[in-house]
């Protein structure tokens, strides 16, 4: 029986983060010494550390933020391919996988898996490959890369093109010894009210064929 693969970066105090934004830190605030009873922690980490989901609100002032996004699409079967040979994520680059329908898409970069160090450069989606996922099923896509876009990127091309084709997005997962194929995946979001992105806990597992 097949087994659950993490893909989650696991947090910690040496994780990366972008540079602008608040790093992770957790630390222990009261000990079962202090207490008498348990060890109690604290987190302080921007929303977008790690393996998260962007919401529409991160790049739109009047976009859904998280507990407005549908919780089924971060639940259910998704295909991983790699596209680890090409510098973006476009329509001809996706369509040398011949994909006929995918409702979750995981895409394979050739970004390596370093959790300490944040990239300056990754391939980006073009706002015609979010077109030629919408057509082929794509409801949420997940990237081994920190954002959709490039790093520098202020337009967020890849962003907007996502959401003009209701694309969720899920960010930084670790696929370097994930191989293609037909998955199972887990990535919910913390219920964060007003918020416009959370870490997430991403699991696949393979899809036995019956």
């Amino acid at each position: 029986m097949s087994k659950w693969i993490d893909i989650t970066k696991p947090l910690n105090n040496k994780l990366a983060h972008w540079p602008e934004t608040e790093p992770f830190h957790y630390e222990i605030t009261a000990t079962k010494a202090m207490t008498g009873s348990v060890n109690i922690g604290r987190i302080t980490t921007s929303t977008h550390i790690g393996t998260h989901v962007d919401a529409p609100f991160h790049f739109l002032n009047d976009g859904k933020r998280i507990l407005d996004l549908d919780i089924e699409r971060y639940i259910g079967p998704c295909k991983v391919i790699d596209l680890s040979s090409f510098t973006e994520i476009s329509e001809n680059t996706l369509k040398t996988k011949g994909i006929s329908y995918a409702e979750r898409l995981l895409i394979k970069t050739a970004l390596p898996n370093k959790p300490d160090r944040f990239p300056e450069e990754v391939p980006p989606i073009t706002a015609d490959g979010a077109a030629y996922m919408q057509s082929v099923g794509v409801k949420l896509v997940g990237v081994d890369t920190p954002s959709v876009d490039q790093i520098s990127s202020k337009e967020l091309t890849g962003h907007h093109a996502l959401y003009k084709q209701d694309i969720y997005i899920l960010e930084n997962v670790m696929l370097d010894q994930v191989e293609e194929g037909d998955y199972e995946l887990i990535a919910l979001p913390l219920a964060l009210e007003e918020g416009d992105g959370s870490p997430v806990r991403a699991v696949i597992k393979p899809i036995e064929e019956s």
